[in-house]
């Protein structure tokens, strides 16, 4: 008897010894299975094919003679963080879209680098520091293309005033990432909504200091998406499009003094990344609350709901917003 492999085969064979009969009995071949996985944009959760580029941070100003900015719109990601005086500047991650313009670029902060040591050693691009912060951008796992760095990749931008007529494109910038720059890993899980959220207009922040920078966010259902306006105007990007998001992520932070002042005397803070604290997470006109967690500056930073479920997104921009709850800040649900 011819010995045949495969479990049904071999199972046929010892049905037909059994039987004694000198015909051979048929076998059954039984072909592999395969599960095809969608591809996933790690940044946003659509579906397409992942990019197998490097994530880019540029940091962009927020200050009032910094809007309207270029590019903001087309980001993946978007960070807004407190810096002195109570101005405020967006950590910009683009992976998904290439922006032909985008800026103004503008100087790093310390908080920029445990938002960046999630990335898997994202490209990022700047226009400077103090020599402090330089050393940690040096010590930090990123790969600078900053203004000093790759000065080709930058140009001035005429009828801008000085300090906020920086600016580059994505194609650039994305020109500057080493052959070993690899891609980003999801930062957000993305699913169906949990349970427990709360019907919700927006959210109003406050960034206080010598000036008062205000941040709004309003449901629009037409759009289906969180739409934003600044110190009581329409948040516009160059293109004249408001600024719009998927989803809202307020993730309530301690900001400590580091001990850096700017050239005005206004101390520069720092948002404390590794730890804990309260989140809020907007989507679908609904507000989630919950906590987030960073264990370690390489760490991804995780949001729950207070039983320990994930707080998933909606496929789509996500902003986050490292708001403060004290002297300096405010937090109002709508």
């Amino acid at each position: 008897m011819r010995r045949t492999i495969g479990t049904i085969a071999a199972a046929g064979l010892l049905l037909a010894g059994c039987g004694g009969g000198d015909e051979p009995r048929p076998t059954t071949t039984i072909a592999p299975t395969t599960t095809e996985v969608a591809s996933i944009v790690p940044l946003t959760g659509r579906p397409g094919d992942a990019p197998s580029r490097p994530a880019l941070i540029v940091k962009i100003d927020n200050a009032p003679k910094a809007r309207p900015q270029a590019g903001i719109n087309q980001a993946d990601i978007v960070v807004e963080e407190a810096v002195e005086g109570g101005i405020t500047r967006l950590f910009t991650v683009f992976h998904s879209q290439d922006p032909p313009v985008i800026g103004p670029v503008r100087s790093a902060r310390s908080t920029d680098i445990a938002l960046a040591s999630m990335l898997n050693r994202p490209l990022f691009a700047y226009s400077g520091a103090n020599n402090v912060f330089l050393r940690q951008i040096k010590e930090a796992p990123l790969v600078d293309i900053g203004v000093n760095a790759v000065p080709g990749a930058y140009r001035r931008e005429r009828g801008r005033p000085a300090l906020y007529d920086l600016f580059s494109s994505a194609g650039a910038l994305f020109g500057a990432a080493p052959p070993e720059a690899t891609p980003p890993p999801p930062l957000f899980k993305y699913g169906n909504a949990p349970a427990g959220g709360k019907a919700s207009a927006g959210i109003h922040l406050e960034f206080r200091g010598r000036v008062v920078t205000t941040a709004d966010w309003r449901w629009d259902a037409a759009k289906a998406g969180w739409v934003r306006t600044q110190n009581s105007s329409a948040h516009v990007d160059t293109d004249g499009n408001q600024v719009t998001a998927t989803n809202v992520v307020v993730q309530v932070v301690v900001y400590e003094d580091t001990g850096i002042r700017d050239q005005s005397g206004e101390p520069v803070p720092e948002a404390k990344l590794v730890g804990e604290g309260r989140a809020l997470v907007f989507r679908d006109g609904m507000v989630f609350e919950g906590v987030w967690s960073k264990g370690s500056p390489e760490a991804i930073t995780e949001y729950k709901t207070a039983d320990g479920q994930p707080l998933a997104l909606n496929p789509g921009q996500t902003w986050v917003e490292l708001a403060r709850d004290d002297a300096n800040g405010v937090i109002t649900v709508l």
